[in-house]
This record gives structure tokens, sequence and C-alpha cells, in this order.
């Protein structure tokens, strides 16, 4: 039986069967573009769309959850189609993931679409840290045995800190923090409106910004006085080419020596102390009113609600994922914080996978390689027989 692997995010699903190598990244949510009135954008349809500015989205994740099932059966319905995935259902088991605390009765939505929708032979839901977990572990197989991992997943809609003991996750220690992707591209939206250009309704375009030009500083003082200066002293300014979709179908970023005034038509913002202060919200939520800890004191929050002989492995063992972690800087930020909070008795271990996006996904289908997978599905005829109670006692979500 062939399994798919669906890592359901919130901003982007990662989705592909475990025989394949690479995921397809597809944007979860539906997409109406103001020039195009005939038709809606399905997930990574919108790459057919010539003229990117003012979007509209329709997304069916609100505040981390799957609320909008109208929506997220649009985006399955494409993924799992001849366009994407070419799904046979009746060949085919599901290992699809939610976010910790997820509330039961989306679980229970979720177990009802795929298998009296979709009609998929077999399930497994988990959270993407779990299988991040999971990965981490075997690849860290031949170094002796890993007694805890601590998995930072920062993500679209929040980020989670999970221990994990011998592969089980800590309940009573994961801690959410509400700050990811979009509350950063919304506070730069908010930010550039103000100060130079109204953008509010460019969220595409200044999330890609975001991509290119934003990093975590790790001397953030010393960042804000560079910052005041002037070119050439300023080392940190840049300037920003918008596209306007006839001649520039993306934006770049200006070399620091052309930097200046736009030439012709062009459309540009300045981004300089931007760079570094919209990520400085994952460390400091309260600067936005976000009345929450950054991640790095919820990491040593975290240490605190553990056994104390579980602290040293865990800090010595911590996995950054999610897209967040793609950020420069976003690894040596952690270690320099967390270094400076934990006891000098311990040492501080931080690793980035190469690829933090897709590192679940990856950890997904190493999962259904093992001979223990099949036993931890609920296959169909389970399910008619039992319904969800089937699915409570074998999945170790909540």
């Amino acid at each position: 039986m062939a399994t798919l692997i669906l890592d359901n995010g919130a901003g982007t699903a990662k989705v592909g069967f475990s025989t394949d190598s690479e995921p397809k990244i597809i944007p979860n949510c539906v997409t109406k573009a103001k020039n195009v009135r005939t038709r809606i954008f399905i997930g990574d349809q919108i790459e057919e769309c010539k003229d990117l500015s003012s979007l509209y989205y329709l997304l069916p994740f609100q505040k981390g959850f799957l609320v909008n099932w109208e929506i997220e059966k649009q985006v399955w319905d494409h993924m799992f189609s001849k366009d994407v995935c070419q799904v046979d259902f009746n060949e085919t088991a599901l290992l699809v993931t939610e976010p910790f605390f997820n509330f039961p009765s989306i679980g229970e939505s979720i177990n009802e679409v795929i298998f009296e929708e979709y009609q998929f032979q077999a399930l497994h839901r988990t959270q993407a840290p779990t299988l991040s977990c999971y990965k981490h572990q075997t690849d860290k197989v031949t170094s002796g045995s890993l007694f805890g991992t601590l998995v930072v997943d920062s993500g679209y809609s929040f980020s989670h800190i999970v221990p994990f003991y011998k592969n089980k996750p800590l309940k009573e220690a994961i801690i959410r923090v509400n700050v990811g992707g979009k509350v950063l591209t919304n506070h730069l939206k908010e930010v550039i409106s103000y100060r130079q250009l109204m953008v509010m309704d460019e969220t595409y375009v200044i999330n890609q910004m975001k991509e290119d030009v934003c990093y975590v500083s790790t001397q953030f003082k010393k960042d804000i006085s560079i910052a005041r200066l002037k070119y050439p002293e300023n080392t940190i300014s840049r300037d920003y080419i918008l596209p306007d979709y006839t001649h520039i179908k993306r934006g770049y970023v200006r070399a620091p020596e052309d930097s200046g005034k736009a030439k012709g038509d062009e459309q540009m913002i300045r981004m300089n102390n931007e760079r570094f202060a919209i990520p400085e919200l994952l460390f400091y939520p309260s600067d936005v009113g976000i009345q929450e800890m950054g991640l790095s004191e919820s990491i040593m929050h975290c240490m605190t609600l553990v056994d104390k002989e579980l602290v040293p492995h865990l800090l010595n063992n911590i996995v950054l994922t999610g897209g967040n972690a793609l950020l420069p800087g976003f690894q040596d930020r952690i270690f320099q914080d967390v270094r400076s909070m934990a006891s000098d008795d311990y040492d501080v271990g931080i690793s980035t996978p190469t690829n933090p996006l897709t590192y679940a996904w990856q950890s997904g289908c190493d999962l259904a390689l093992d001979p223990i997978f099949p036993l931890m599905c609920v296959s169909r005829h389970d399910y008619e027989e039992h319904g969800h109670v089937a699915c409570i006692n074998k999945f170790n979500v909540s």
C-alpha cells in the first residue's frame, strides 16, 4: 500500500508519497486576484496568475486551528488530484499532521473527511514536532542513544517548544508562543505603510520581501546604532525593488553600492532597521502587545517544567524546525540567548536541518518505511466498526 505524507501547515502544506525525494509545497489557501475576476486560485495555482498585487486570501486555518473545511477541502481536492499527487484512495494510507492541543472536534472532522469523503484505506494522525524528533533520533542513533530532544517548531501561526523523552512528548511541559511568520509579515506591512508606502493589501509581496531581506540580529543595540548612520557606514540598509508584473515579475534586493533613488518607474522600499527589528518579535512578542514570553525565554521556562535529570539532555539536543528557522541568524541567536541563561554546567547543542521547512515531511517518509508504521494506523475497516473511538485509542494527539 502506498503512503501519502501530508504535513498540513497553516501557511503551506507539504505533500508527497513516501517514495518521493522532495515534497510539493502548496500554499494552504484559496486566493483571489484583483485583475482575474473569473477564477479563484487554489494552492499553488497562484503561480499561473500574472499579477500578484492586492491578492485576497481565504485561509482554512485561523489562529493555527483548522476551522474552515470548505476552503480546506478545495485545497485537499487539488492536492489529491492528478495535477499534484494523483492519489488512488483505495490503495493509499495517509499520514497527516495537526497542531498540539488540537480541539477534539477538529480531530473528529479530520477522521470523517479522510475516511468517509475520501475513503483512504488507513490513517495516522500526529504532530510535526513528533515527526521531527523521530528523524532526529534515528539520524543520531549512531552516536549512542538520546534520552531527550527539544524541538522548537516556529511556523506560520505559532511556535511550539516541545520536550521529548524517549520519543514521547512531555505534554505538561509543551509551550506554545502565539507568534509565527504571519505576525511578522503583518507587522512589516504596518511599519512600511506607516513609514513609506501603503502596502496593507500586498501580503504576498511583503511576505516575499521578509524572506529576502530580514534576518535575526545577535547584537540588537549595535545593529540599531549602525542603522542610524548614512551610507557607506550603514551596512544594514537595503533597497528592495517591488515587482510591477510587467517588467519585474518578482521583487529583488538591489546591491548596496547601487542604492539611492528609484530609477525610471521603479517602486522601491528602503529596508533599514526593519530588517532585524521585525524578526525580533519572535524573541520579544510584548513589543507589539502580545503578552507572552519569546522563544529563548520559553525554552528556559520549559526546562523548569521537566525533571532536572532531563535538562542537560534537552539543552544539548535542540532542533530548530519550521519556516522561521530559515531566517539568517536564527540559530545563532537562540544559541546565544540559551547559553547566557543556562547554567555553565550544561552544554548547549543546537542543530538546524538542511531544510527546516520540509524536515517533518521527510521524517514522515522515514516513519512510513518503518515496519511498525502499519500498527500505528487506523484502517478504514476499524473506523467503520468502532468510529472515532478507534482513532482516540490509537493516536497520541491532544
